[in-house]
């Protein structure tokens, strides 16, 4: 399994109690899939640069979690039409070295 990191930002009309809901559902869905949720950050709502849908700010979320890399893609499906979901963003989570070529603590 690789570990991969996930940001998500939420409609905030669409998201009544500020993503708690959605944070409990996606921890599920890793869980449901095989893998491991290793932390979430809710990181606010914050002010957009430009309009995404209209919409001025949105909730974002940073997910850490271990998950097999054929399984990423039913991550992607699940949330590509979820209305809640303005825009989403899964990477594989790699931390820099320092110059003694150590990873650094998260």
């Amino acid at each position: 399994m690789k570990k991969y990191e996930a940001v998500f930002i939420l409609d905030i009309r669409k998201a009544d109690d500020e993503g708690n809901a959605f944070t409990k559902e996606f921890g599920e869905l890793i869980g449901s899939l095989g893998g491991k949720l290793e932390s979430v950050t809710p990181m606010g709502r914050r002010q957009f640069t430009y309009e995404i849908d209209k919409r001025r700010a949105g909730l974002y979320f940073d997910f850490v979690f271990e998950l097999a890399a054929a399984k990423v893609k039913d991550i992607k499906e699940k949330y590509k039409l979820d209305q809640r979901v303005l825009r989403n963003m899964i990477i594989i989570y790699d931390r820099p070295a320092d110059a003694n070529g150590n990873k650094l603590a998260d």
